[in-house]
């Protein structure tokens, strides 16, 4: 009978071991942290899928000026990059995801305006880009953006790089409508189109690509002032620590580094890197 009442007491024990294991093991499903504090912990992090030189899913991973950054801020934070979680943040969905809570923060060639001051909050600027346009190597024909009015240019959908050329630089110019910035580039490379615009780091990227290496140049107007940002949920104490971030990768040169390294094939004369709160209008 003694014997039994042991059995019985360590097949106790040996439940609650089993339930308590159980229970500890669920800790791990907590992921995304303000704190940056590492551990098993995940950060989710928006960034572009499609943005060659920027932010770009590719078989081998994610790649980019975007991701450069945003995977050094998420170090500074506590996190390895296998703690990063990446998610898609289009730009029609940055700030719903923001306030939702489905990313910690983004850093998607998002442009710092009133308007979206007014939903979230921003760190930075991290870079300063232009709008700009995208021309093949040999054209001489634009040499200005006045020379767009006897131009055809693409055109994208939702985009208001095409509308700024048409209503205040070039009225004349021809707009030839495209799905995405991508799809214009075979009709820029076949003559189909003569220039595609959009913000001048965009078109970098796309430009260096392997397919398209020495095929286009930018014709470095500066038609705009776009200043990226990383926008976090308004009120996240996240600004402050991802600001002292940015300013680290500056100072050590690893800012230097990412552009050069997403950005030098296609020879984007970019700006020094902005003060945190230089907001160029």
């Amino acid at each position: 009978m003694k014997l039994r009442k042991v059995s019985a007491a360590s097949a106790a024990v040996l439940a609650l071991a089993v339930t308590a294991t159980a229970c500890g093991g669920g800790d791990k499903k907590d992921s995304g942290s303000s704190g940056g504090s590492g551990g098993d912990k995940k950060i989710a992090i928006g960034i572009k899928f499609d943005q060659p030189g920027l932010g770009q899913k590719t078989p081998d991973g994610y790649a980019g000026f975007d991701v450069d950054v945003a995977t050094y801020v998420a170090k500074k934070l506590g996190y390895t990059e296998d703690q990063i979680e990446w998610k898609e943040s289009k730009s029609a969905d940055r700030e719903t995801m923001l306030q939702r809570g489905d990313v910690d923060f983004i850093a998607a060639t998002y442009s710092i305006t009133p308007e979206r001051q007014q939903k979230v909050d921003f760190a930075g600027p991290y870079l300063l880009a232009h709008q700009d346009v995208l021309l093949r190597a040999d054209d001489d024909k634009v040499k200005s953006p006045g020379d767009l009015n006897a131009a055809k240019l693409c055109s994208v959908t939702g985009s208001t790089s095409a509308q700024n050329v048409k209503k205040k630089l070039a009225p004349k110019a021809q707009l030839q409508p495209y799905p995405t910035y991508s799809a214009c580039l075979p009709g820029l490379q076949n003559g189909a189109i003569d220039a595609l615009t959009t913000d001048d780091s965009i078109l970098a990227g796309y430009a260096s690509q392997a397919q398209f290496k020495g095929k286009f140049k930018l014709g470095g107007f500066k038609l705009t002032n776009e200043n990226y940002g990383i926008g976090v949920k308004k009120g996240s104490d996240l600004k402050t620590k991802i600001n002292k971030a940015l300013e680290e990768m500056v100072t050590d040169k690893s800012w230097d580094k990412a552009v050069k390294d997403n950005f030098g094939p296609a020879g984007y004369k970019n700006e020094p890197a902005p003060k945190i709160g230089d907001i160029k209008s």
